[in-house]
């Protein structure tokens, strides 16, 4: 044996291994618990996108955006009400825009800044003087961007046929009576004693409908309301929309804007209907316009027009309802 041998110590014998702290039974209980768990996410995932597919949003986008417009919308009303007037202002020159900008896509030639501005002017004027000036307003926007396309016209190198300017004009014509006369209505609301009560009192019950629809539309829906319109409505979530809607309408009669608690039973349904059928419209137009969204400014909900399609007729209808309850109690 050599030295170098003699003083190498003997190579220590292997270490069996550990025992496992548990008995194979519970590891094997536990491997099923956890595979249990990957399942159940994975099928969450799964329903989480389909819901995002049928609905064609982003939910987290729509959930963030919604509620940082809602609350820009009680700050408004509640803090200060020329606040909300500024709010009205902002929302129709926004819908104003993006509505010229999608027939211009479809090759109407809307004179963009003209059209944004005379809107814009109907709701401030509606707020402060009142409904005459409002319809006043309303003419002088159509008539004040007509012109403008006219000079428009008189003076391009490329001069446009007469059925030509005078799709323009009308195209022109329905923005305003769309987006601005239809949105001064709510600030017009407003601007009446407790008006801000209103306002909420109405748009609250708009927000269950639309909401209303899309659970029970995702959750039951089957029979399609107007397929040629839009795909997505269902009579089922049509249903979900009235029960929602009305009891909405039944409490904000009774906790807000003073009125009797049945009232909200005629009120849910007269807002359902205008919500849907402002729904609808907005759809014909896209679907008309050959567009999916009006434009991509609000994530998760496509754009201004794509949030207030609702709210637009129904802000006229909750307006009629107090002036015809003002005439009725005097």
């Amino acid at each position: 044996m050599t030295q170098h041998e003699a003083s190498t110590p003997p190579a220590p014998a292997p270490r069996e291994r550990a025992a496992s702290p548990l008995p194979q039974d519970e590891v094997s209980r536990w491997n099923r618990v956890r595979e249990s768990v990957r399942g159940e996410r994975a099928r969450l995932q799964e329903r989480h996108d389909r819901i995002n597919e049928r609905s064609g949003r982003n939910l987290g986008f729509a959930i963030l955006i919604g509620c940082l417009i809602g609350a820009a919308l009680l700050l408004s009303l509640l803090i200060a009400k020329p606040f909300f007037n500024l709010f009205g202002i902002a929302t129709v020159a926004l819908a104003s825009a993006e509505l010229a900008g999608a027939m211009r896509g479809a090759g109407r030639d809307i004179p963009r800044i003209p059209t944004v501005v005379f809107g814009s002017l109907v709701v401030p004027i509606a707020y402060f003087m009142g409904p005459s000036a409002q319809w006043l307003a309303l003419l002088g926007a159509i008539v004040g961007t007509s012109l403008w396309r006219v000079a428009e016209a008189a003076v391009t190198s490329r001069k446009p046929s007469s059925g030509e300017v005078w799709k323009d004009l009308l195209a022109g014509a329905f923005i305003h009576l769309y987006a601005a006369f239809l949105g001064s209505f709510t600030v017009l609301l407003a601007a009446q004693p407790h008006g801000e009560f209103w306002v909420l009192g109405f748009i609250i019950p708009v927000v269950a409908i639309d909401t209303g629809a899309y659970a029970t539309g995702i959750k039951f829906g089957k029979t399609k309301l107007a397929p040629s319109i839009s795909g997505g409505k269902t009579w089922e979530g049509l249903a979900g929309a009235a029960v929602w809607g009305t009891v909405a309408s039944v409490l904000v009669c009774q906790f807000m804007i003073g009125l009797p608690w049945w009232l909200g039973l005629f009120i849910g349904p007269l807002l359902l209907v205008s919500a849907t059928l402002g729904d609808l419209f907005e759809s014909m137009v896209k679907r008309d316009l050959g567009i999916k969204d009006m434009s991509g400014w609000l994530p998760g909900h496509g754009g201004v027009l794509d949030r207030i399609d609702s709210i637009l007729p129904s802000g006229a209808v909750m307006f009629g309802v107090y002036v015809a309850l003002g005439h009725l109690v005097n």
